[in-house]
């Protein structure tokens, strides 16, 4: 149950995922303000602040967090910014609600994961494709193993971004993305699969630079095997014209799909039994609610754990889950060997750095070397 408090929310900048941000705590006005919003850019801060009715903005966070003293920092920074800001908003004695893809590294987000003081505050992250009333339905079956024990997965993040798109110079570069459409794109239907399944044993995996001028990869393929004996594969691509995002489980008495694109709601999904399952039995699968994905509901549920000063879903180890497997997936398409969940440690040079150190060397087909950059 709600505590009562109103919390007061600041927005650490001000570009296009902001608005979802905003919205979602404006949305919740009886639980959370949004009093301050901060941008490298002042302009476009105090412009985002006056749309929306917000009192203060600024053009440096540490002014901000002295002023202001926020009880949650909503973080929409582009990926290499995450870190700092994080840690500042810890610092300061802020939760910390921050967009995905986490950080660059498993290293950086085991730093901010010792930086939470002990009991919280927490710093989670945004994985808001968990919280449809769908997947919250299949989690709940999966758990209580309804449907029988899951064989088979299928993740497919198949999306196309133009040339156009990768003229944003932190795009597609390992230093400011961490990595290409398996870390900045692919990594929201790869956490909701981990969501799902629990915890991966080892990653197989071959990725391209196939058509746009990146250093990073533009599309990946992967075989996943997890620790409850599930085999998944998993594709992320930012070179598919008819874009889809389609997840399969096949479990022992039924197979349940969803294909969407950036959010779903129940109609998006479906729930087959196998030949023989009763259709009384079936007809209990379906969700009782209908709540479509979006950044709203995980907001809810972050603003939950603060009011029972819990740490909240996506968040610690639960957090992590994505970014362990987008290290693996890189680690072994790098190598050309299989990697295991347990080789992710400190000493392992993918561990601090996604392409392992500069070991990627793409090379486009009908591109010279000398006309990458």
């Amino acid at each position: 149950m709600p505590s009562g408090k109103k919390y007061r929310v600041a927005i650490v900048g001000a570009g296009a995922v902001a608005q979802s941000h905003h919205k979602s705590f404006a949305s919740q006005d009886d639980r959370a303000e949004v009093v301050a919003v901060t941008d490298l850019d002042a302009g476009r801060a105090a412009a985002f602040a006056a749309e929306r009715g917000i009192a203060r903005s600024y053009g440096d966070l540490t002014t901000m967090l002295e002023e202001v003293q926020p009880d949650l920092l909503s973080i929409c920074t582009p990926p290499a910014a995450h870190r700092e800001a994080v840690l500042a908003g810890l610092a300061a004695g802020a939760w910390v609600w921050c967009e995905k893809p986490p950080v660059l590294s498993l290293a950086e987000y085991d730093e901010l994961a010792a930086a939470e003081p002990a009991g919280g505050p927490y710093v989670g992250y945004v994985f808001q494709h968990r919280f449809g009333s769908a997947a919250t339905t299949l989690r709940k079956q999966v758990a209580e193993e309804t449907l029988g024990r899951p064989h088979v997965a299928v993740c497919h993040t198949l999306w196309y971004r133009d040339a156009a798109y990768y003229q944003v110079p932190w795009r597609g570069r390992w230093e400011t993305e961490g990595g290409g459409p398996a870390m900045g794109l692919g990594i929201h239907q790869m956490d909701l699969m981990l969501s799902l399944l629990g915890d991966w044993h080892e990653v197989r995996a071959l990725m391209g630079t196939l058509d746009r001028d990146v250093v990073t990869e533009d599309v990946s393929v992967a075989a996943v095997s997890f620790e409850n004996g599930a085999l998944a594969s998993v594709v992320n691509s930012a070179l598919s014209p008819r874009q889809e995002s389609y997840l399969r489980f096949d479990f022992t008495d039924a197979t349940v799909e969803v294909s969407h694109l950036y959010g779903y709601d129940n109609s998006n999904w479906k729930w087959t039994p196998r030949d023989g399952v009763d259709a009384a039995r079936a007809a209990s699968w379906a969700p009782e609610t209908d709540t479509r994905s979006s950044h709203r509901n995980q907001a809810v549920m972050f603003l939950d754990a603060m009011d029972a000063g819990e740490r909240p879903p996506a968040s610690g180890q639960d957090g992590r889950r994505s970014l362990e497997l987008v290290t693996g997936l890189y680690q072994a398409a790098i190598t050309g060997q299989p990697v295991l969940r347990s080789e992710l440690v400190p000493g392992n040079p993918f561990y601090t750095q996604l392409d392992g150190g500069g070991r990627y060397k793409p090379a486009r087909p009908g591109i010279t070397p000398e006309g990458q950059r």
